[in-house]
């Protein structure tokens, strides 16, 4: 196998540090790597492998040196380099909105569609953290039972929203112990000690864009067919995601069938053994690569019916663990 000149746009961000981690223990054959920036951050230094390495500034020369570039930047960022990249022969994989549901972009989460790739034009897309562990843990019962529907709710973690809603919910905290007054400038209402049933913007049909983006992700990811009604929450917690997923299908489901189905399932642990207080837990899952799953159970209201519980690292799986194993099933391919 050659090596691979790889580059990370966005390297000084949160996901960008992120990225450089997995990307240094990945099964790529790295032979190169660049760091991109903002033009106000270049020469500023990012550790890579136990190496500090230059910021550049991506333009149509920088990048045409790279094989192949992780991004997280943001959507304008994306909009105006990702296609820069593709044209100067580096292959993107973008970790932003701005491609995810271009019909011309693959939409992939390696364990669920990675045949999406071989169609890729240069750039492609990693999913929204929230629908990324739900199709992991989805995708094996929907390919053994055929899910017609699914009902999610989620409670998302504030690093979400990146660093400065972590400080937020710090200071937040801080105050409130202290019998102080606390400041919302993040979230438009307090979150220490709360739930906000909204994220993102809300459309005229009255879900959040974020509540959308989990419907046509998952239409375009695994299947059209399945209805998906979802409310999503931002709680308290700085890393890990979870949620609270009832699906329906077309086949009765046993849990105990699908406790082992999950099991033998690529990237996912079941936690399920409640009489023991073992479940997936956001405090546990932060750090780690797999999507959890626990509470599997029965739902007697509705015929084939079943509710579980999925937690994973929002900052990982959610975000750069997804987008460097999309870059590695690439190489794996011959699609670089």
């Amino acid at each position: 196998m050659r090596d691979y000149c790889v580059g990370v746009i966005g390297a000084l961000g949160a996901v960008g540090g992120q990225m450089r981690e997995i990307l240094a223990d990945s099964s790529i054959n790295i032979g190169e790597v660049k760091m991109f920036e903002r033009p106000e951050l270049e020469g500023e230094t990012a550790e890579f492998d136990g190496e500090e390495i230059p910021c550049e500034v991506a333009t149509p020369e920088t990048l045409a040196e790279c094989d192949i570039a992780t991004m997280s930047a943001g959507s304008a960022a994306s909009e105006k380099i990702a296609p820069m990249a593709a044209d100067a022969g580096c292959v993107v994989v973008d970790n932003s909105s701005q491609w995810r549901l271009d019909p011309q972009v693959p939409l992939v989460v390696p364990e669920v569609n990675p045949e999406d790739l071989d169609w890729h034009e240069g750039i492609v897309a990693n999913p929204n953290c929230s629908t990324i562990q739900m199709v992991v843990a989805l995708k094996p019962i929907h390919d053994n039972y055929d899910i017609n529907r699914i009902v999610v709710s989620t409670y998302q973690a504030v690093s979400g929203s990146g660093v400065d809603a972590i400080e937020e919910l710090k200071k937040q905290t801080e105050d409130i112990v202290n019998g102080k007054k606390p400041k919302a400038e993040v979230y438009p209402h307090q979150i220490a000690f709360n739930a906000l049933p909204h994220i993102d913007v809300f459309r005229d049909n009255g879900y959040t864009k974020e509540e959308m983006k989990m419907v046509h992700e998952t239409h375009k990811i695994v299947s059209e067919d399945i209805e998906v009604s979802p409310t999503a929450v931002r709680i308290p917690v700085y890393r890990s995601h979870a949620e609270s997923i009832n699906v329906q299908a077309k086949s009765p489901m046993d849990p105990d069938e699908i406790r082992e189905l999950l099991s033998e399932s690529p990237g996912v642990i079941v936690q399920d053994d409640p009489e023991n207080d073992v479940y997936p837990l956001c405090t546990e899952a932060e750090g780690k690569n797999e999507v959890f799953v626990g509470r599997i159970r029965k739902d007697p209201t509705i015929e084939h019916g079943l509710n579980f519980w999925v937690v994973s690292d929002n900052l990982r799986k959610g975000a750069a663990l997804n987008t460097v194993q999309i870059a590695e099933t690439m190489v794996e391919r011959d699609l670089v």
